[in-house]
């Protein structure tokens, strides 16, 4: 039995507007269900993702992976993973579990571990929706530290961002 709730907005709609860029992805199809890989019970692999045309000015990202649909009344964080530097613009398909570029760290994700967390819906729950996000930050480093919260490293995005790439897919149980 499917669980019945309005899907929520586009959680990066309620942001203040910042330009935005392309990002692709061999692994994730823009608003198609995920791979087996880039599921927690499945695979937990972070996906591939390439990033170009990001602001004048940016000079680190981060990248973050958000279900807005999950049965809380925040969200559920997968993945953010923070001061990648500029010169690198693309991830490989499992990074999140290597070698990080840089001074790049993982902050906790919402299940409680530092890295990547797959898709991980309620069995019987209607589709969920994964943002994969590349954020343009005009700092070096966005000014946290790996125990920050994602809360906290949310509203530091909210105003040190340049410029946003989003792709997103999909993921029922």
């Amino acid at each position: 039995m499917s669980i019945e709730r309005p899907i929520a907005p586009n959680p990066y709609d309620y942001l203040p507007a910042r330009e935005s860029f392309t990002v692709t992805s061999t692994d994730v199809t823009d608003g198609q269900p995920l791979k087996d890989a880039q599921v927690a019970a499945l695979g937990n692999t972070s996906p591939q993702l390439s990033w170009e045309g990001a602001p004048e000015g940016t000079r680190s990202y981060v990248v973050t992976c958000f279900d807005p649909d999950a049965p809380t009344p925040c969200g559920w964080w997968h993945w953010a993973l923070v001061d990648i530097p500029a010169d690198v613009t693309s991830l490989e398909t499992g990074a999140a579990a290597g070698e990080l570029p840089g001074n790049a760290f993982h902050l906790r994700h919402d299940g409680g571990e530092a890295g990547f967390m797959g898709a991980a819906p309620p069995q019987g729950d209607h589709v969920h929706r994964y943002f994969f996000v590349v954020h343009a930050v005009g700092e070096d480093s966005l000014g946290i530290d790996a125990d920050a919260s994602n809360a906290v490293m949310s509203v530091n995005l909210a105003f040190k961002t340049l410029g946003r790439a989003i792709i997103h897919g999909t993921y029922q149980h």
